[in-house]
């Protein structure tokens, strides 16, 4: 049986973490590598780290840092924004990435995902989908942070990503993005019925509960999170020992250690 994976996410602009809520990403919360290194000691899985102001200004990602973070991370990294073409994915992955998210520019040209997989495998291409709730009660795509509406309903556009060769799908809710008040379940439920690749779960989460509700209810295989890391006390190590009450199968642990992040 597969093991649920515990990511921070780590939103990166202008050489600072910040978070907010709804995309908005207003409040700095400090510097990726401090934060990388402690959570180098926090038995977490894997880490998401985005660019979120590449593709507002229409710009490649700084492999530079990207280089300089990858050194300092000993779990997989996947790294997101300004991926526009496979040549980014490359320089991107020579620079010590081990997966891609893609998001804004396969709605532009969904051929992209079909070339990424095939060039650079499926494992290490994710789609990632910024979901927002319509008044009818179906969901819609958005693309540049969020700020852009595609047209795509969520789950046809899952269901596409997954044809075309994508590896994982990562589902965020605008909405509940960084309000700390639990996942849509609803909305990653609706994307693990269309597909059949690993989903991760993002947005939301604000207590131990929430992560399990994630797997339990929506049938996420991995479940992301920032806000509850960055600004409460609860760590990744209390997560998975959390869930493996639960009788969640989780990757091993051992004894967390001390260390703020985003310090």
């Amino acid at each position: 049986m597969l093991k649920t994976r515990v990511i921070p996410t780590l939103l990166w602009k202008n050489e600072c973490l910040v978070k907010g809520i709804g995309f908005d990403s207003w409040r700095r919360i400090g510097s990726v590598l401090p934060a990388i290194k402690v959570y180098n000691l926090r038995d977490v899985d894997e880490l998401i780290l985005v660019d979120i102001a590449a593709t507002l200004e229409k710009r490649e990602p700084d492999y530079s840092s990207v280089s300089e973070f990858s050194a300092e991370c000993f779990v997989p990294l996947t790294v997101g924004g300004g991926v526009g073409d496979l040549d980014v994915i490359r320089k991107l992955l020579l620079s010590g990435a081990d997966k891609i998210t893609i998001n804004s520019a396969a709605y532009e040209n969904p051929e992209f995902i079909t070339q990424a997989a095939k060039r650079f495998g499926s494992q290490c291409i994710i789609v990632s989908i910024d979901a927002r709730r319509k008044s009818d009660g179906s969901y819609e795509c958005h693309s540049h942070s969020g700020t852009r509406s595609t047209g795509r309903e969520v789950g046809a556009w899952a269901a596409e990503a997954e044809k075309r060769g994508a590896g994982e799908i990562l589902i965020t809710s605008i909405e509940h993005d960084g309000t700390m008040k639990g996942y849509d379940l609803d909305l990653i439920r609706h994307v693990t019925q269309k597909v059949s690749i690993p989903v991760i779960a993002s947005g939301g989460a604000g207590c131990l509960n929430d992560f399990y509700a994630a797997i339990l209810q929506g049938k996420a295989a991995a479940i992301a999170a920032a806000s509850i890391f960055h600004f409460t006390e609860k760590t990744p190590l209390e997560v998975k020992e959390h869930l493996r009450k639960q009788g969640i199968h989780v990757r091993g642990t051992h004894t967390d250690q001390p260390g703020k992040v985003g310090a």
